[in-house]
């Protein structure tokens, strides 16, 4: 079941796009399709299959959006128009901005077990399958080249959003590697004491992600900051070493 309060803003985009837009269909994916949406802390997570690219009233159409519904700012958006080539970039509304950037395996993967489709045809009808190995080659390569450099830059790891996607990434891509599955956050914090997270780090996220009285201050963060960036530098090598399933 989609969360009652966010129904409305769906409702709403996929009105509002098929205005502006030749509209194929409209899926979800991420956490709002596999059960484990956290109201005003997930993202929306969207997939708009359009049969041209979107003409650039698209992103006014986002900000409009914005303005009318206080979610909307959590809808990130990529517009497909090719479905066949995974090294295609493209266009995408998130972060209150308009870029270029590919739909992964593991997204396209997402979609097909998700399989919530808010108009027109379902992804296993329009969307060429995933096979296992282009999903855990984009698994490796996504550790190796941009989590594991990631650990040479010190800044970075004082922000909630890099120790806490990078934990849980770490998390998810040793069971999909393992397993050939794809779990959800919620699932990857029963992960993390088994690859030797540090516990008060993985605590700090499930409070941020499903609690409150979220640990603050500099010394926290200055802490928090080198066990994470630890962790993630150690894991990585130890995670790609591991043979796939």
């Amino acid at each position: 079941m989609i969360d009652e309060a966010v129904q409305p803003l769906l409702d709403g985009f996929v009105t509002s796009v098929r205005e502006v837009a030749k509209v194929r269909a409209v899926w979800l994916h991420g956490s709002l399709a596999l059960g484990d949406y956290q109201l005003g802390r997930s993202d929306l997570d969207v997939i708009v299959v359009v049969s041209e690219p979107p003409p650039p009233s698209v992103a006014e159409m986002h900000r409009q959006l914005i303005r009318s519904y206080p979610l909307a700012d959590k809808l990130h958006c990529s517009y497909m128009t090719d479905l066949a080539d995974l090294s295609v970039r493209h266009p995408t509304f998130a972060h209150q901005r308009y870029f270029d950037r590919p739909v992964t395996p593991v997204t396209r993967r997402e979609l097909a077990i998700g399989n919530r489709t808010l108009f027109g045809q379902a992804p296993a009808e329009l969307l060429p399958p995933v096979s296992d190995e282009e999903l855990f080659e984009f698994v490796r390569r996504d550790l190796r080249e941009f989590w594991l450099p990631a650990t040479r830059k010190r800044g970075n790891w004082y922000a909630d959003i890099w120790v806490d996607l990078s934990l849980l990434t770490i998390a998810r891509a040793h069971v999909t590697l393992a397993t050939g599955d794809l779990i959800t956050k919620r699932a990857a914090f029963d992960v993390l004491p088994r690859l030797g997270a540090p516990a008060d780090v993985v605590e700090d996220i499930r409070r941020r992600r499903y609690g409150s009285d979220v640990r603050t201050g500099p010394w926290w963060r200055h802490t928090r900051a080198g066990l994470a960036r630890r962790f993630v530098r150690t894991a990585i090598p130890a995670i790609l070493k591991q043979p796939v399933s």
